[in-house]
């Protein structure tokens, strides 16, 4: 029997990113929202963010001086929308990071889910983790977070052919072993 266990985003990350008013290193999208710009047969597209200590609002380049048909007509049509799925897809996006140099803050914004039976009865216990969204993780905490086992624990105990201690975002499975029994 294989566990599936499955990491969601609970609200869209924060930005590490340096405000240029108060030099607060978070910001925020807010509801998501695009600013279009044309200039003749060019567009010019924005994600706008607001730095959560001062509410100065920046931009960050989705697209720059491109040609109107270079665009998916159902995706501009999203940017005048705003489209919330837009929105967390360009958010995700690490070219978009890279390019406007920031980087994004998950702590609280994710959630592991896991089934409510008891893996008491059978062991060895194997479990899929899946990731819907690129939440970076060190497996060893998401596990003992999931099972309610010391950080100690689960290195001991867990079999997994992933570095336990290295940040992943990618799925990954791993086998709980049973516990030493009570010695007398």
């Amino acid at each position: 029997m294989v566990l599936p266990w499955v990491v969601r985003r609970t609200r869209l990350p924060l930005l590490s990113l340096r405000c240029v008013d108060c030099r607060s290193e978070s910001a925020t999208t807010g509801e998501g929202t695009f600013r279009v710009n044309a200039n003749g047969k060019l567009l010019d597209v924005w994600l706008l963010v607001r730095c959560v200590s001062c509410d100065r609002t920046s931009k960050l380049t989705v697209h720059e001086r491109a040609p109107v048909r270079a665009l998916d007509p159902v995706e501009l049509d999203g940017y005048h929308a705003n489209d919330p799925e837009l929105v967390a897809s360009r958010l995700l996006d690490p070219l978009l990071a890279r390019r406007n140099r920031f980087t994004l803050d998950w702590a609280g914004a994710w959630r592991l889910h896991t089934p409510s039976e008891s893996i008491e009865e059978a062991w060895p216990v194997q479990v899929q983790v899946v990731f819907e969204d690129p939440v970076p993780v060190r497996p060893e905490r998401l596990i003992a977070q999931g099972l309610g086992l010391s950080r100690n624990e689960v290195l001991r105990r867990v079999k997994c052919e992933i570095p336990l201690r290295r940040t992943t975002s990618a799925g990954f499975a791993f086998t709980v072993m049973p516990g030493r029994p009570p010695e007398m």
